[in-house]
């Protein structure tokens, strides 16, 4: 648990141990208070190294800055961090495998620009073979061959397809052809599937077709169709609306959303 001290603040200390090889501290306001070792105070010219602080912080620390952050939020397997201040203020942690073993990294934009490409950001990639819950509604599934996928009937409270643990969903994806989802944005039953799909920690919308054909339609007004998605966008901004292409391409991000998301989660 945070003390009064850390509580909402970003700190950075001095490590009172010498012998580590990482000389500062960090609380991370996140969660109950994040804690790690890093090697610089700042993500200056390169990313900074962390790792977790196997031990309570500090009883009476040397702290070399303590600002209060805008932005401090876990987004999957990173945090972002956005401090209050006018410079250095934008940074990153991001929790990813440097061969093969867990490893967390500080960067800005600009040292994750000259840092390795591959370890910017983990990979979506389930060790396991991922479950995905099939809506038992859902008349023709995704069958996701060639992947290491498990499909499991059920009934689900939103969306076609999601991906849960003990506590209940992680994430979930309503699939619609393009014709279903013009039917949907027409007759006002697209808000109620988004509201459903707002109660989920993370859901999308995948569209078997592009963008572009709503401006093609003959049998509506595609200029009016476009403004309801617009609207319901805005007024679901944390409901992402794909459009794929094609149902092969709709059956490809949906399994790469899901198996991000679960592997995320620790899924």
């Amino acid at each position: 648990m945070e003390s009064m001290e850390l509580a909402g603040m970003f700190v950075v200390a001095r490590n009172p141990d010498s012998d580590s090889t990482l000389p500062y501290l960090l609380h991370v306001p996140v969660d109950e208070g994040l804690l790690l070792k890093a090697r610089e105070t700042w993500p200056r010219s390169s990313r900074v190294y962390c790792h977790p602080l196997e031990r309570d912080w500090p009883a009476s620390p040397d702290i070399l800055e303590s600002v209060p952050p805008t932005v401090c939020r876990r987004r999957g397997a990173a945090i972002d961090l956005v401090l209050d201040r006018p410079q250095l203020n934008r940074s990153q942690f991001v929790f990813t495998e440097t061969r093969g073993r867990p490893t967390i990294f500080w960067q800005t934009q600009k040292t994750a620009k000259t840092a390795n490409p591959g370890a910017r950001v983990p990979r979506g990639r389930s060790r396991v073979a991922l479950v995905i819950l099939v809506d038992s509604r859902e008349r023709y599934p995704f069958r996701f061959a060639g992947r290491e996928v498990k499909t499991q009937r059920a009934t689900l409270r939103a969306g076609d397809y999601a991906v849960g643990n003990s506590a209940g969903l992680i994430a979930s994806v309503e699939r619609k052809t393009l014709e279903n989802f013009v039917t949907s944005l027409s007759d006002g039953t697209m808000a109620f599937q988004m509201q459903r799909l707002a109660d989920v920690p993370l859901a999308a919308i995948v569209v078997e077709g592009r963008y572009s054909e709503l401006f093609r339609l003959q049998h509506v007004d595609a200029g009016w169709i476009a403004d309801v998605l617009s609207r319901l966008h805005a007024r679901y901004p944390e409901i992402q609306v794909t459009f794929a292409d094609s149902r092969k391409f709709a059956e490809e991000w949906t399994y790469r959303f899901l198996a991000s998301a679960a592997n995320d989660a620790g899924g």
